[in-house]
């Protein structure tokens, strides 16, 4: 089970200051606030960190692979070096010792880019085989075989490397696009948000799951499952093992839905904007759903349903990534107040403390805000077309690339350190409540998608 995936809340007063480089959230903010910052100075001058953000081509044979890493090994080494000086600051700061984290770190980055590459090849993307996915699976496969000994655990710092990720999220969704996204695609993702977390939590409770847990789980289905369950575990206080269960059912879920949704979209004959507002709905991670709505695009282009490519992707993007994204901060919040104002009253740890509302509440949020307003300020003069053509390009898709790799990072740990033994003792309650917020979100995301704003997402152009 991931090591060190919820940190318990310090108690107001006994870190003060120190906690501004003792807590690997504010570590988060500042490696991914600085690559926003160091991204968004050389954008101004006419320049980019693209050649940091060096990703794998796609490829078709052998030989194609092999030149492109050849041609791009000094981006990658310095990549490496980056990516191994970054977190080996933060960790060393945190007072973990580097010949314990180092191994683990290299370990990830080796992966990573062999991981990387391969879900870069022609015949994977036929297959839905997404990086990040393949990185959960990779790790899972080594875990649980016993190939890997578990002093190596010590790198694999799944919060970091998660929080990172989040933050540079934030880079990417911009309050200008929400604007441009219009207010059905936020409103249908508000209502989808709500009534699945609502569902699952209520669900779980009726089972006899701890609020907590239930909380986790609720936003694992409502938002973003992985950043998400992190997010508030920790602003619940929920316990250690509770988000690495709320995970594994959120990414088994997601895997599911890649093959499920594209099929039965075209079953129903739904066009390609309504079928990639579905898919948005009902998906459970972005790596999963980019995959599903990629598949479904392509039925658009080979005229197997309605409408083009592009309005399937642009649709799950409005839905999932813009829409549903943002409410991990939200969720954050009110749960954290919640948490503290009421739970701890319940559960007898004491009398509500609205100061622990700060301590509990996950301050990379804070981070993902931040970078959403820097690049907001940045782009407010484009418009929707000026901001593709010139703003994604050179400062929003490096820092898009960077997080790849952030959450590739983060799904390696996650599945490096989950063993299905320990999952296992969680039994069947934890899936059950879960899927009956699976079951609402789908029905519920086809209803608004297919009737409700059929006209909408069936017209949808950028």
């Amino acid at each position: 089970m991931p090591v060190d995936v919820i940190q318990a809340a310090p108690v107001p007063g006994s870190s003060g200051w120190r906690e501004l480089w003792l807590k690997e959230d504010w570590w988060a903010i500042y490696l991914g606030l600085g690559l926003v910052i160091v991204g968004t100075l050389m954008f101004e001058q006419g320049s980019s960190l693209t050649w940091l953000a060096v990703t794998p081509a796609k490829w078709s044979s052998l030989g194609q692979l092999l030149g492109d890493m050849a041609a791009n090994a000094p981006r990658y080494l310095a990549q490496s070096a980056f990516w191994l000086g970054a977190f080996s600051l933060a960790l060393g700061v945190l007072g973990y010792r580097a010949r314990e984290f180092v191994p683990g770190i290299l370990l990830l980055y080796g992966l990573g880019l062999a991981i990387f590459a391969a879900g870069q090849w022609t015949e994977a993307f036929r297959y839905n085989l997404e990086p990040p996915l393949l990185a959960l699976i990779v790790g899972l496969a080594i875990a649980n075989l016993g190939l890997l000994p578990r002093w190596f655990d010590a790198g694999f710092r799944v919060e970091l490397y998660v929080k990172t990720g989040i933050v540079l999220l934030g880079a990417t969704l911009p309050l200008n696009l929400m604007i441009w996204a219009g207010p059905i695609a936020i409103l249908q993702a508000s209502i989808v948000s709500v009534l699945t977390f609502l569902t699952i939590f209520w669900m779980a409770r009726l089972l006899k799951l701890d609020r907590r847990f239930a909380a986790v789980l609720g936003v694992g289905g409502a938002v973003c499952g992985v950043s998400a369950a992190i997010a508030v575990a920790g602003a619940v206080g929920a316990r250690k093992e509770d988000a690495p269960i709320a995970i594994t059912i959120v990414i088994l879920w997601a895997i599911v839905m890649i093959f499920v949704l594209p099929f039965a979209g075209q079953a129903l004959h739904l066009p390609a904007g309504v079928g990639g507002a579905w898919i948005g709905t009902s998906e459970f991670a972005d790596a999963a759903g980019i995959a599903a709505a990629e598949a479904y695009g392509g039925l658009a282009g080979h005229g197997a349903v309605a409408g083009n490519a592009d309005q399937a992707v642009w649709a799950f993007t409005l839905m999932k990534v813009v829409g549903r994204d943002v409410w991990i901060g939200i969720w954050a919040f009110v749960l954290a107040v919640v948490a503290t104002l009421r739970w701890d009253r319940l559960d007898g740890i004491g009398q509500p403390d609205a100061a622990q509302i700060w301590w509990r509440f996950p301050k990379f949020v804070i981070g993902f805000v931040i970078a959403s307003l820097v690049v907001t300020v940045v782009s407010r003069d484009y418009s929707l077309p000026h901001y593709s053509h010139d703003v994604v390009p050179t400062l929003v898709g490096p820092l898009k690339d960077l997080r790849s790799w952030a959450f590739i990072f983060c799904f390696l740990s996650i599945g490096l350190t989950t063993r299905f033994r320990d999952l296992a003792k969680a039994g069947a309650r934890p899936v059950l409540a879960f899927s009956a917020g699976v079951a609402v979100n789908v029905v519920l995301g086809l209803v608004l998608s297919a009737v409700v704003f059929a006209h909408y997402w069936e017209t949808l152009s950028r």
